[in-house]
């Protein structure tokens, strides 16, 4: 790969759907423009146009925009690909950038902790009923301590349903209720799940084991409406499950009709289709605890995303490898089905 004279390199932005004023404050912005020339392109989506204008000169991508071979070749001295979404989209050709070197960077380690403290926290409510006894009070009616089907997470067996980097925030939050974690995840080694003090476990195990099993797989060619009611018929009465990656997981009309019969209760933080229509039986379904896709994105983690862009850049500009954003593994990530944030519902044929 042929390189440009230091700083005469363009990095182009094609950021949407991120804000360049949400992910780059100003510290970071001077960071950027010290490695090279800055395209700083906002608002709607870039056009071919502009992006084929400058591919000849750009060293680094920060964006969404599509990279087949044939756009690859118009850029000779592309030297990395950073997807700000925080997704890795089928829109990139993941074995051409690997064979050139190119690494291909998300940026979605920057949400594993707000989600990671999010979904403990709806545990505890569902374990405890908090959000139906504030509910009940503010309706004018009082459930007097009533806490029969109550539990503590304290000295319970918990699962984690994927081990990436939600998976590894989470297990830290949990270690002060219990020395009992089991995880599934069959792309990570069971001797680094021991090494971690962590149990591996079969699906229907992590399941049949646990009083709360947290849902933070990627959704992949392999998982996709994998998960359903005959795991949830494993589960004590009264467990909770926590979906908290994909929709695409689990089967979604399972998954309420054993939190209505009471057999657990859920917590559901991703939907079949987002924006949530108004119609979705989910919304009326009972124990459960609802969000519209809110855990990871709190104001004060979004410059993380730039500040994440910007260390990486300047070690691959360096000749040094990045360390502070995900890298596409070239063996997973054409199993991933991870499309546009809202772009999609289950029953859209258009989905990769």
């Amino acid at each position: 790969m042929s390189s440009l004279p230091a700083n005469e390199g363009v990095i182009l932005l094609d950021p949407h759907p991120r804000k360049i004023e949400r992910i780059f404050d100003e510290p970071t912005k001077r960071r950027l423009e010290r490695l090279g020339r800055v395209i700083w392109h906002d608002g709607s989506p870039a056009s071919d146009e502009h992006i084929e204008k400058f591919l000849p000169q750009t060293v680094a991508l920060i964006g969404q925009s599509a990279l087949d071979k044939a756009r690859l070749d118009r850029a000779p001295h592309l030297r990395a690909v950073f997807n700000v979404e925080s997704n890795f989209l089928p829109n990139v050709d993941y074995a051409e950038c690997h064979r050139r070197g190119i690494p291909v960077l998300s940026t979605a380690p920057v949400y594993a902790r707000p989600v990671a403290e999010m979904v403990l926290g709806m545990a505890i409510s569902l374990a405890r009923r908090i959000h139906e006894a504030d509910a009940s009070l503010r309706a004018g009616k009082e459930w007097k301590g009533d806490n029969h089907d109550s539990f503590l997470l304290h000295g319970k067996t918990l699962g984690l349903v994927g081990f990436g980097n939600l998976g590894r925030a989470l297990l830290p939050l949990l270690r002060p209720f219990t020395r009992d974690i089991v995880v599934h995840d069959p792309w990570v080694q069971p001797a680094v799940l021991r090494d971690l003090d962590v149990t591996p476990v079969t699906l229907d195990e992590c399941f049949s084991r646990s009083r709360v099993v947290f849902l933070l797989a990627a959704n992949t060619s392999e998982n996709t409406g994998k998960i359903g009611q005959r795991h949830f018929a494993l589960m004590q009465k009264g467990s909770v499950v926590i979906l908290a990656s994909r929709a695409a997981l689990v089967n979604f009309p399972e998954l309420l009709a054993a939190a209505e019969s009471g057999h657990i209760r859920a917590g559901i933080d991703v939907w079949p289709t987002e924006p949530v229509p108004a119609n979705e039986p989910g919304r009326k379904t009972p124990n459960t605890l609802i969000q519209a896709h809110r855990a990871g994105s709190i104001p004060e983690i979004q410059p993380l995303i730039g500040q994440l862009v910007a260390d990486d850049l300047e070690a691959i500009l360096a000749g040094l490898p990045p360390q502070r954003c995900q890298r596409a593994a070239l063996e997973t990530v054409t199993k991933l089905r991870s499309i546009p944030v809202g772009a999609w519902s289950l029953s859209d044929t258009r989905r990769p």
